[in-house]
């Protein structure tokens, strides 16, 4: 392990503890005597990831988290729940035991776990995902999206998209649409 401050490639441990699916180590360069930090965890076997068109690459855990953290971008979230849901993921996939998962499984997993985190960020990921050809299609997202929510327009601490009265409005109006078979 090379130490972060002069680059020395020697180091003692001085503090080991268990980090949930790894161990965090607190180490002393033996060079500059600076101390720093390393987590360690444990890789399991190489995960293959077959995408839409046949092509498999290995399960990358970075490439995961840019596509979920570009879709929570600016939303108002606690702190490390992007984190937690990516470890969810990562943990459920290594739990279903195959040496190969499809691209879509995994999507309907992070779409399935942003849905319960935030409306806003489910629809951007969504939007990616599922390729929207044009504004309807997004349109009865967000109206399934509403009328799943059994009333709740939107999940408690999340700012809403439009304000609630004009959400209602536009629900109400929509199962009205429909009702009378008018699609317009």
């Amino acid at each position: 392990m090379k130490c972060p401050h002069c680059g020395h490639s020697y180091s003692k441990v001085t503090d080991s503890r268990n980090a949930g699916d790894g161990v965090r180590r607190r180490r002393q360069c033996l060079k500059c005597d600076q101390r720093f930090s390393t987590f360690e965890r444990v890789q399991t076997t190489s995960l293959l990831i077959v995408k839409k068109g046949g092509l498999r690459e290995e399960f990358n855990r970075e490439k995961l988290a840019s596509g979920i953290s570009k879709a929570c971008e600016k939303r108002p979230m606690r702190a490390g729940s992007v984190e937690k849901l990516i470890d969810e993921i990562e943990g459920e996939i290594h739990r279903l035991g195959r040496g190969e998962v499809t691209s879509s499984e995994v999507g309907e997993m992070v779409m399935e776990r942003l849905k319960n985190l935030d409306h806003i960020a489910y629809i951007r990921f969504a939007s990616v995902y599922r390729h929207f050809a044009d504004i309807d299609s997004l349109k009865e997202e967000v109206d399934t999206l509403v009328e799943g929510g059994e009333g709740n327009l939107h999940l408690p601490g999340q700012l809403p998209l439009i304000p609630d009265e004009q959400l209602a409005a536009v629900v109400k109006r929509g199962r009205l649409n429909r009702m009378r078979g008018n699609y317009a």
